[in-house]
């Protein structure tokens, strides 16, 4: 699965600062990276045309991941040995 996050500014300050704006998400199916890709890229060019876009960010989850996500500790059986030349 994939989702796009961005925000949306509400209005723009004299300043060129921001004052509140929205948190928007699209989510992406797993065969769908090449369709994510673009969505985010679109995004992209809004805000560099100077759009109320920004934070533009692409983020993935493995549902068919074999481990827990995160930090765990290795199997009780794994035998890590640093290895010198």
């Amino acid at each position: 699965m994939f989702v796009v996050y961005w925000l949306e500014r509400r209005e723009a300050l004299s300043d060129n600062a921001s004052h509140g704006g929205t948190a928007r998400f699209e989510l992406f199916d797993s065969s769908e990276l090449t369709r994510a890709l673009a969505f985010a890229e679109e995004l992209r060019k809004k805000q560099a045309a100077g759009g109320d876009v920004g934070f533009v960010s692409l983020c993935s989850e493995n549902p068919h991941s074999v481990g827990q996500p995160g930090v765990a500790d290795p199997p009780a059986d794994y035998a890590w040995k640093k290895r010198r030349r």
